[in-house]
C-alpha cells in the first residue's frame, strides 16, 4: 500500500457553473470544426509545435500509468517517400481484393482510392505505436495493461491538440501496417497503431458534406 509520501496534492481550477457552461459551449463549438483532411499544403510546421502536441498526447491516462505509446515524428522526405510507397502497396491490395464490396461502397462518399500522395505532401507524419510490453535496462520483460485503450486515448488527445493549434490531420490506417516497423526500425515490443499526416490544409481544400450523429443518437440519460 502506498504511503502518503507517494501522493501529491491535486489543485483543481475552481470555476463557477456559469463559467463551466460557457467553457463547454466554446470547446464544443471549436472541436466540432475538426475534420479529417486528405488535401495538405506542403507549408512547413515548426518542430517545436509537433513536440508540444506530442507532449499533450502524453498527458492521456493509461493502464497502471504504463504510458504504452511511442510517437514517431517523420519529416524526412526520403522516409516519407518510402512510407508512401509501402502504404500504397498495401492499399492497392486492399482495394483490389482484401476489402469487401460493402467496405469500398461505404468509403465512396470520401472519394478515396489506393493513391496516398498526402503521405509525402504533409510536412509531418506522426506514426503512433503501441508498446505491448516493456523491456527494462536489464532485459526483463514487463507487462503493459489496457494497451489499446490507453493508446486510443492518447491518440485522441493528440488529434485534439493538433486541431487546437490550427493544423489538420488524417487518421490513416493502411492494413496491414507492419511495414512501418521496418521503415522506422522499431523494436519488437512495438506495433503500429495509426499513421497520422499533420500539417496545414491545402488552399481551397474540401471535405465531404457529412453530418455528425445528434446528441439523442449517441447518448442515454438515466
Amino acid at each position: 500500500m502506498n504511503s502518503t509520501e507517494d501522493f501529491i496534492p491535486y489543485i483543481p481550477d475552481n470555476i463557477s457553473d456559469e463559467e463551466m457552461l460557457l467553457c463547454s459551449k466554446k470547446y464544443y463549438s471549436k472541436i466540432n470544426k475538426r475534420r479529417s483532411l486528405r488535401e495538405f499544403s506542403d507549408k512547413q510546421v515548426p518542430k517545436e509545435v509537433i513536440e508540444n502536441v506530442i507532449r499533450a498526447a502524453s498527458c492521456a491516462p493509461s493502464g497502471a500509468n504504463k504510458q504504452p505509446w511511442m510517437f514517431c515524428a517523420v519529416s524526412s522526405a526520403e522516409v516519407k517517400k518510402n512510407i508512401r510507397k509501402a502504404a500504397e502497396k498495401e492499399e492497392y491490395e486492399g482495394y483490389h481484393g482484401r476489402m469487401s464490396d460493402e467496405w469500398i461502397e461505404d468509403l465512396r462518399q470520401f472519394g478515396t482510392d489506393w493513391h496516398k500522395e498526402f503521405l509525402e505532401t504533409a510536412p509531418w507524419l506522426i506514426v503512433v505505436f503501441k508498446q505491448v510490453y516493456n523491456i527494462d535496462d536489464e532485459g526483463i520483460r514487463h507487462n503493459n495493461y489496457y494497451v489499446n485503450e490507453s493508446v486510443g486515448l492518447a491518440t485522441g488527445f493528440l488529434l485534439n491538440a493538433i486541431h487546437e493549434v490550427g493544423l489538420v490531420a488524417l487518421t490513416h490506417t493502411p492494413s496491414p501496417m507492419n511495414f512501418l516497423v521496418k521503415e522506422l526500425n522499431r523494436p519488437a515490443n512495438e506495433r503500429p497503431f495509426l499513421l497520422i499526416p499533420v500539417g496545414y490544409p491545402k488552399e481551397n481544400s474540401k471535405v465531404p458534406n457529412i453530418d455528425r450523429k445528434s446528441l439523442k443518437e449517441i447518448s442515454e440519460w438515466y
